[in-house]
Protein backbone atom coordinates (compact mmCIF):
# COMPACT_ATOMS: atom_id res chain seq x y z
CA UNK A 1 0.00 0.00 0.00
CA UNK A 2 1.19 3.46 -0.68
CA UNK A 3 1.54 5.24 2.68
CA UNK A 4 -0.60 8.01 3.81
CA UNK A 5 2.55 9.98 4.98
CA UNK A 6 5.91 10.51 2.62
CA UNK A 7 8.82 8.60 4.44
CA UNK A 8 11.40 11.60 5.91
CA UNK A 9 14.36 10.16 3.55
CA UNK A 10 12.57 11.68 0.74
CA UNK A 11 13.00 15.40 2.25
CA UNK A 12 16.44 14.22 2.44
CA UNK A 13 17.19 12.75 -0.68
CA UNK A 14 15.42 15.57 -3.08
CA UNK A 15 15.20 18.59 -0.29
CA UNK A 16 15.11 20.88 -3.83
CA UNK A 17 11.36 19.72 -3.87
CA UNK A 18 9.06 20.91 -1.27
CA UNK A 19 7.41 18.52 1.17
CA UNK A 20 6.09 20.07 4.13
CA UNK A 21 5.98 24.18 4.84
CA UNK A 22 8.07 25.06 7.65
CA UNK A 23 6.13 26.17 10.24
CA UNK A 24 5.44 25.49 13.70
CA UNK A 25 2.16 27.12 13.88
CA UNK A 26 -1.22 24.96 13.66
CA UNK A 27 -1.07 26.14 9.16
CA UNK A 28 -2.07 22.79 6.84
CA UNK A 29 -1.69 23.44 3.67
CA UNK A 30 -4.33 22.03 1.40
CA UNK A 31 -3.70 20.78 -2.10
CA UNK A 32 -6.20 19.30 -5.22
CA UNK A 33 -4.99 17.92 -8.09
CA UNK A 34 -6.59 17.63 -11.34
CA UNK A 35 -9.36 19.81 -12.23
CA UNK A 36 -11.37 21.59 -12.34
CA UNK A 37 -14.11 19.46 -13.11
CA UNK A 38 -17.99 20.50 -13.00
CA UNK A 39 -19.19 16.88 -11.03
CA UNK A 40 -16.75 18.29 -7.90
CA UNK A 41 -14.63 21.27 -8.09
CA UNK A 42 -17.76 23.24 -7.39
CA UNK A 43 -18.42 21.46 -4.20
CA UNK A 44 -14.87 21.99 -3.05
CA UNK A 45 -15.21 25.02 -3.16
CA UNK A 46 -18.17 25.63 -1.32
CA UNK A 47 -16.74 23.33 1.03
CA UNK A 48 -13.92 25.38 1.38
CA UNK A 49 -15.57 28.51 1.98
CA UNK A 50 -18.04 27.02 4.45
CA UNK A 51 -14.45 26.37 6.41
CA UNK A 52 -12.89 29.68 5.82
CA UNK A 53 -10.05 27.81 4.20
CA UNK A 54 -7.22 28.64 1.78
CA UNK A 55 -5.73 26.33 -0.50
CA UNK A 56 -3.84 25.68 -3.58
CA UNK A 57 -5.30 24.16 -6.89
CA UNK A 58 -2.66 22.07 -9.36
CA UNK A 59 -4.60 22.32 -12.69
CA UNK A 60 -4.42 20.44 -15.70
CA UNK A 61 -4.33 22.74 -18.37
CA UNK A 62 -7.46 20.86 -20.68
CA UNK A 63 -9.55 21.22 -18.17
CA UNK A 64 -9.01 25.00 -17.96
CA UNK A 65 -9.78 25.11 -21.36
CA UNK A 66 -13.21 23.03 -20.65
CA UNK A 67 -14.33 24.58 -17.51
CA UNK A 68 -12.97 27.87 -17.93
CA UNK A 69 -15.69 29.42 -15.85
CA UNK A 70 -15.03 26.66 -12.54
CA UNK A 71 -11.22 27.88 -13.05
CA UNK A 72 -12.05 31.63 -12.59
CA UNK A 73 -14.32 30.99 -10.00
CA UNK A 74 -11.34 29.20 -8.29
CA UNK A 75 -9.29 32.62 -8.72
CA UNK A 76 -12.27 34.51 -7.34
CA UNK A 77 -12.69 32.31 -3.89
CA UNK A 78 -8.82 33.47 -3.64
CA UNK A 79 -7.05 30.61 -3.90
CA UNK A 80 -3.64 29.65 -5.42
CA UNK A 81 -3.18 28.00 -8.70
CA UNK A 82 -0.22 25.25 -9.80
CA UNK A 83 0.68 23.87 -13.19
CA UNK A 84 -0.22 20.46 -13.32
CA UNK A 85 0.51 19.68 -16.91
CA UNK A 86 -1.58 20.54 -20.19
CA UNK A 87 -2.55 16.75 -20.20
CA UNK A 88 -1.64 15.31 -17.11
CA UNK A 89 1.23 13.43 -18.69
CA UNK A 90 3.07 10.47 -16.54
CA UNK A 91 6.75 11.82 -16.44
CA UNK A 92 8.24 8.79 -16.92
CA UNK A 93 6.62 7.78 -19.81
CA UNK A 94 7.24 10.63 -22.23
CA UNK A 95 10.82 12.16 -23.66
CA UNK A 96 11.43 15.06 -21.66
CA UNK A 97 11.23 17.70 -24.16
CA UNK A 98 7.41 16.56 -24.69
CA UNK A 99 6.61 16.74 -21.15
CA UNK A 100 8.47 20.57 -20.93
CA UNK A 101 6.37 21.34 -24.13
CA UNK A 102 3.25 20.23 -22.15
CA UNK A 103 3.88 21.70 -18.86
CA UNK A 104 4.55 25.33 -21.40
CA UNK A 105 1.40 24.62 -23.02
CA UNK A 106 -0.03 24.60 -19.44
CA UNK A 107 1.87 28.05 -18.62
CA UNK A 108 0.36 29.22 -21.71
CA UNK A 109 -3.12 28.18 -20.58
CA UNK A 110 -3.12 30.08 -17.24
CA UNK A 111 -2.05 32.86 -19.18
CA UNK A 112 -4.18 33.04 -21.39
CA UNK A 113 -6.50 32.99 -17.80
CA UNK A 114 -4.38 35.89 -16.46
CA UNK A 115 -2.60 33.61 -14.04
CA UNK A 116 1.39 33.35 -13.46
CA UNK A 117 2.86 30.85 -11.18
CA UNK A 118 6.22 29.13 -10.95
CA UNK A 119 4.36 26.47 -8.76
CA UNK A 120 4.40 23.01 -10.61
CA UNK A 121 3.62 19.44 -9.19
CA UNK A 122 4.14 16.42 -11.88
CA UNK A 123 0.68 14.10 -12.31
CA UNK A 124 1.27 11.13 -10.44
CA UNK A 125 4.53 12.66 -8.00
CA UNK A 126 6.82 11.45 -10.64
CA UNK A 127 9.65 13.09 -13.11
CA UNK A 128 13.37 11.80 -13.58
CA UNK A 129 16.57 13.57 -12.51
CA UNK A 130 17.22 15.48 -15.87
CA UNK A 131 13.67 17.10 -15.86
CA UNK A 132 14.14 18.06 -12.24
CA UNK A 133 17.20 19.63 -13.38
CA UNK A 134 15.09 21.36 -16.23
CA UNK A 135 12.38 22.22 -13.79
CA UNK A 136 15.02 24.01 -11.33
CA UNK A 137 13.47 27.94 -11.71
CA UNK A 138 9.80 26.78 -10.33
CA UNK A 139 8.97 25.56 -6.89
CA UNK A 140 8.12 22.34 -7.09
CA UNK A 141 5.58 20.74 -4.97
CA UNK A 142 5.15 17.64 -3.47
CA UNK A 143 3.71 16.30 -0.23
CA UNK A 144 3.91 14.45 3.10
CA UNK A 145 0.37 13.38 3.19
CA UNK A 146 -1.15 11.42 0.80
CA UNK A 147 -5.29 10.87 1.41
CA UNK A 148 -5.58 8.36 -1.43
CA UNK A 149 -8.82 9.56 -1.79
CA UNK A 150 -8.94 8.14 -5.42
CA UNK A 151 -8.63 4.93 -4.64
CA UNK A 152 -12.44 3.05 -4.59
CA UNK A 153 -11.10 0.09 -2.45
CA UNK A 154 -10.36 2.02 0.55
CA UNK A 155 -13.47 3.24 2.41
CA UNK A 156 -13.58 7.20 3.79
CA UNK A 157 -13.81 6.63 7.01
CA UNK A 158 -9.83 4.84 6.80
CA UNK A 159 -8.59 7.81 4.54
CA UNK A 160 -10.10 10.31 7.31
CA UNK A 161 -8.39 8.27 10.06
CA UNK A 162 -5.28 7.78 8.71
CA UNK A 163 -4.88 11.60 7.33
CA UNK A 164 -5.75 12.93 10.67
CA UNK A 165 -2.72 10.60 12.27
CA UNK A 166 -0.44 11.77 9.50
CA UNK A 167 -1.05 15.55 9.39
CA UNK A 168 1.15 18.19 11.87
CA UNK A 169 1.86 21.63 11.68
CA UNK A 170 3.01 22.72 7.79
CA UNK A 171 1.90 19.84 6.26
CA UNK A 172 1.07 19.82 2.36
CA UNK A 173 -1.87 17.36 2.18
CA UNK A 174 -2.99 16.26 -1.54
CA UNK A 175 -6.66 15.77 -2.49
CA UNK A 176 -8.04 15.28 -5.72
CA UNK A 177 -10.67 17.29 -8.07
CA UNK A 178 -11.17 14.10 -10.25
CA UNK A 179 -14.15 12.23 -10.61
CA UNK A 180 -12.52 9.02 -9.33
CA UNK A 181 -11.72 10.71 -5.80
CA UNK A 182 -15.49 11.89 -5.38
CA UNK A 183 -17.51 9.67 -3.70
CA UNK A 184 -14.22 10.00 -1.13
CA UNK A 185 -13.79 13.36 -1.08
CA UNK A 186 -17.49 14.18 -0.20
CA UNK A 187 -17.08 12.08 2.68
CA UNK A 188 -13.58 12.74 3.93
CA UNK A 189 -12.99 16.85 3.16
CA UNK A 190 -15.81 18.36 5.50
CA UNK A 191 -14.55 15.93 8.33
CA UNK A 192 -11.20 17.12 8.18
CA UNK A 193 -11.53 20.29 7.38
CA UNK A 194 -13.70 20.07 10.88
CA UNK A 195 -11.45 18.34 12.80
CA UNK A 196 -8.56 20.54 12.33
CA UNK A 197 -10.59 23.88 12.49
CA UNK A 198 -11.92 22.46 16.38
CA UNK A 199 -8.29 21.97 17.28
CA UNK A 200 -7.44 25.85 15.86
CA UNK A 201 -5.59 24.85 12.58
CA UNK A 202 -5.68 27.42 9.72
CA UNK A 203 -6.04 26.07 5.98
CA UNK A 204 -3.41 28.19 4.06
CA UNK A 205 -2.65 28.01 0.42
CA UNK A 206 0.62 27.90 -1.03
Amino acid sequence: MIPYKSPIVFEHLWPDLIWRMPSNEQKIYLTFDDGPIPELTPWVLKTLKNHDALATFFCVGENIERHPDIFDAIIKEGHSIGNHTQNHLNARKVPSKDFMENIEKCDRTLQNRGIHTDLFRPPYGRFRAEQRKLLKDRRLVMWNVLSQDYDAKLNPETILSKCIEVTEPGSIIVFHDNVKATKNLQEVLPKYLRYFSDLGYQFERL
